[in-house]
């Protein structure tokens, strides 16, 4: 018996070098002669871990190689202050910083001699988009809020997520251009509707926006405004891309799209081609919603925002989108081609102060609230742009490492480990609806509250005091100038 068994052994292992020797030699003859890679024909099979290496060498440099300043697009120490956030720790840190107050660009906030006592500091109050020119006008309470991720780009839990915890933390939640799923109702948040270009979830038939359809939305109490996405920082002048691997069943319902069909939304708005046929568009929206209507655009110069102010003046102020949300060139939660993420449309940092400047010369300023988005995922960034004139701050990728995400940059694929942007049921098993909603809030509650505290360092009551004033900036020479010498506040022109 011990002998047919050592046989049997030896023949086993016989067989797997020869099954080795065969596979190698299949390979190598299949390496040598194909004609797609320089590499593999010239070193056949060993070729191979040239590849191998290149797809893993993003992840040895995340983890072993790459400082806690170094990595992009969010470096360690920026998701290790989000992660803290959410995990309800504080971002408290020993031993000094490791943020360089001497690299251009780096952030100072102007500390006062005499901070605010604790009994004088006040609730940053909430403000109203659309008082006075809406039936329905939407009180909004939070400083941060979610930022547009469609059902489809982000998996149901995360959604549900979301929805859960932006409703504990009294913020809104943006849609998105993917349309309105059940899971963002899910936990009765106030909800701010997008619409894209393709028009989902608002369509009729034809593709066309459906009037029937905004009535039956804007009835659902949650659905508190709705948003005009005219563009976006990951990929101005291109709409949005969803892989067909992504568009299940559920999501081509909801969308109004064939099933496992690439989701390419049109570049623009096909019947916007012009600032008065977009005010022409938010006044329709308003009038059948009767709930605040705004827009959402990157920048890449000053003309449409100084066209959109005169269009305004014209028409009377009443014509004026309820807000605006400003993406900065930076931003970007989903796919996008390179060549658009890289070098399309002004940062958040060059085309925020601009667009709040052309309000303020037209005298809009109080009409037309301001979101600012774009990599504004700490409450030093979120204090900047308050500093700079917004009055939210909208942000993806911040909720998305609340949620767990580890920054794997595969959004795209269908294969995200953490379960956020696949619908991929055996990803979804590590994402806990409920324990990541907590985060989700948690995030939001400490963002705020970190904001404020920057305010109350500054000798502020609360965070809507900020002005360009109490930020400087580092220049390249390594000293720092004040916001407001590098953006001086214009002057309203007179009636």
């Amino acid at each position: 018996m011990e002998t047919l068994m050592s046989v049997f052994q030896v023949s086993l292992g016989v067989a797997l070098v020869v099954g080795l020797v065969l596979l190698l030699l299949y390979r190598y003859i299949q390496d040598s002669t194909q004609t797609k890679h320089t590499i593999l024909r010239n070193y056949p099979v060993v070729g191979h871990l040239r590849y191998f290496f290149e797809q893993l060498g993003e992840y040895f440099r995340q983890y072993f190689f790459l400082g806690d300043r170094e990595e992009m697009p969010f470096n360690r120490a920026t998701r290790g202050w989000v992660y803290r956030l959410a995990k309800n720790e504080g971002g408290i840190i020993g031993f000094g910083s490791t943020y360089s107050l001497h690299e251009p660009g780096a952030l100072i906030f102007v500390n006062a001699p005499f901070p605010v006592l604790d009994e004088d500091r006040e609730t940053t109050p909430p403000l109203i988009l659309g008082n006075g020119f809406c039936d329905k006008p939407f009180t909004a309470r939070s400083i941060v809020n979610v930022s547009g991720m469609s059902f489809g780009a982000i998996s149901a839990p995360a959604v549900q997520a979301l929805s859960r915890g932006a409703a504990q933390a009294g913020c809104w939640m943006s849609t998105g251009e993917g349309g309105l799923s059940p899971y963002h109702l899910e936990g009765n948040c106030d909800v701010i509707l997008q619409i894209g270009t393709a028009k989902y979830g608002v369509r009729d038939s034809q593709g066309l926006l459906s009037e029937a359809r905004l009535r039956e939305l804007a009835a659902i109490e949650s659905v508190r405004a709705f948003e005009i996405k005219l563009s976006q920082g990951a990929k101005p002048g291109k709409g949005g891309v969803l892989p067909a691997a992504k568009v299940t069943a559920e999501i081509a319902r909801i969308r109004g799209i064939p099933q496992g069909v690439d989701s390419i939304s049109p570049n623009r708005h096909p019947e916007v081609s012009n600032v008065e046929q977009l005010l022409d568009r938010i006044a329709l929206i308003r009038d059948v919603t009767g709930k605040p209507v705004g827009i959402k655009t990157a920048l890449g110069g000053w003309h449409f925002m100084n066209d959109l102010c005169e269009a305004i003046l014209r028409r009377g102020i009443a014509a004026a989108p309820d807000f605006i949300a400003i993406d900065g060139g930076e931003g970007g939660s989903g796919a996008a081609p390179q060549a658009l993420a890289d070098h399309v449309a002004l940062s958040i940092d060059e085309a925020l102060p601009r667009a709040v400047d052309a309000l303020i010369e037209a005298g809009l300023r109080e009409r037309v609230k301001v979101i600012a988005a774009g990599k504004l995922v700490t409450s030093a960034r979120a204090a900047w742009a308050l500093s700079a004139g917004a009055d939210f701050v909208n942000t993806a990728r911040g909720f998305m490492f609340s949620l767990g995400c580890i920054q794997a940059l595969r959004c795209h694929s269908n294969s995200c480990p953490t379960g956020i942007t696949t619908h991929n049921p055996k990803l979804h098993r590590g994402l806990d609806v409920t324990d990541k909603a907590a985060r989700v809030a948690n995030y939001c509650l400490n963002m705020n509250q970190e904001i404020d505290m920057i305010a109350h360092s500054c000798g502020l009551r609360h965070a809507r005091e900020f002005r360009r004033e109490h930020t400087r900036i580092v220049q390249p020479n390594g000293q720092s100038t004040a916001l407001n010498m590098l953006y001086p506040y214009p002057v309203a022109r007179s009636a």
